[in-house]
């Protein structure tokens, strides 16, 4: 495994119940800022034991290629309280930030 891969591993293992944080976010943190869509096939394609329902895009947006599409990844977000409306999450209200 990438040493990239293992870090977005970490980052998205860590994330907390009720919050998400953005592909871009999650590259930045890894130190590559322009590598949200990498992040995006990591996720795709990743380890399925990990909360990727909480990985969202910039704006809030929901995944279409998440298993089950949209609908799917709302409701899981929904069942750990995050609000939904029209398959996007408040970032303001939502995203998480490590604290180190």
């Amino acid at each position: 495994m990438s040493d990239f891969k293992s870090e977005v591993y970490h980052i998205v293992s860590r994330i907390p119940e009720g919050k998400v944080m953005s592909y871009g976010q999650i590259a930045a943190l890894c130190g590559h800022p322009r590598a949200a869509r990498t992040v995006g096939q990591i996720a795709h394609f990743g380890d399925e034991h990990l909360p990727w329902h909480r990985v969202v895009n910039a704006k809030g947006g929901l995944a279409k290629g998440y298993w089950g599409g949209k609908k799917a990844h709302a409701s899981a977000l929904e069942a750990e309280g995050v609000k939904v409306k029209n398959y996007s999450v408040n970032m303001r209200v939502y995203r998480w930030w490590p604290d180190a």
